[in-house]
């Protein structure tokens, strides 16, 4: 679809919030910012949208203390928070120290936004995540060997989160804050090629789309597809990676009468005096 025919982002936020999130009226929804370019774009049209749908936001930002400039960042969405008549909180963490420290970042923020949530009575997390980021994440998951049910990422819904922008794209998300005039942070590690998913960003990412414009959209369609399969037959979801699958024959040939698997989404695959169950 031409640029000039695409919905535009509040109306792809209109439709996931009613068809997938299936948000109710009075419900609270606690927004996670940060000031940069997707968090600033949900803030802005969830609360153009918020009258129309009868709910209540709340928006928080976490500061983990990585960068000197978060603290000014936060500042400048809660201005924006507050020109927009919603509340804004934050919370500073501490990472701790260890190896892969997006995933421990992550780790924080999410049991900061779950703690905020609970104290402020809130249903649902919104997230800013869009479907470049689905596409990355579908991406990085082939490349580590996934199992199928490991390509099914970022669901609208999933659990107490949702992501109202994950129909939209980052040039949809772009073009919503050119027409508002509206302004956001950027952060330098999102440029940082240390990082698996920067490079798939900015390298690999840009050449699939050179050989096949449409490839998003196919990646975001096989994520659904994925999701669909495990609610169809839920015990696809125990479907084990290639490294997984490696694991179990390890501990198969050395007839280890205890071991673990941890499978994702809280599954667990133990094998206990050489017979195997499943847990969740």
């Amino acid at each position: 679809m031409s640029a000039s025919h695409r919905p535009t982002l509040r109306t792809l936020v209109e439709r996931s919030l009613r068809d997938e999130c299936r948000v109710e009226r009075g419900e609270k929804i606690l927004l996670a910012v940060s000031g940069g370019v997707d968090s600033t774009a949900l803030l802005h049209v969830m609360a153009s949208l918020s009258d129309s749908f009868g709910i209540e936001l709340l928006a928080h930002g976490v500061n983990h203390g990585l960068r000197s400039e978060a603290p000014a960042e936060l500042d400048q969405i809660e201005r924006l928070a507050t020109m927009l008549s919603v509340p804004f909180t934050r919370t500073n963490v501490q990472v701790p120290k260890g190896a892969n420290l997006q995933a421990r970042a992550r780790k924080e923020r999410f049991c900061a936004l779950r703690r905020k949530a609970l104290e402020l009575g809130a249903r649902w997390i919104a997230t800013a995540h869009h479907a470049d980021d689905r596409a990355e994440t579908v991406l990085m998951r082939l490349m580590r060997g996934s199992g199928p049910v490991g390509l099914g990422v970022l669901a609208p819904q999933q659990g107490d989160l949702i992501r109202p922008l994950i129909r939209a794209s980052r040039l949809d998300i772009v073009a919503h804050l050119e027409r508002h005039q509206l302004q956001y942070s950027v952060d330098p590690s999102n440029r940082d090629p240390h990082y698996l998913r920067t490079r798939i960003r900015i390298d690999i990412l840009p050449r699939l789309i050179h050989e096949s414009p449409g490839i998003v959209s196919h990646l975001n369609a096989l994520a659904d597809r994925m999701l669909e399969l495990a609610k169809e037959n839920p015990l696809s979801s125990l479907a084990l990676s290639r490294a997984q699958a490696e694991e179990l024959k390890h501990l198969l040939r050395n007839r280890l009468d205890m071991a673990e698997i941890a499978l994702g989404e809280g599954w667990v695959l133990k094998l206990e005096k050489r017979k195997l169950r499943s847990s969740h």
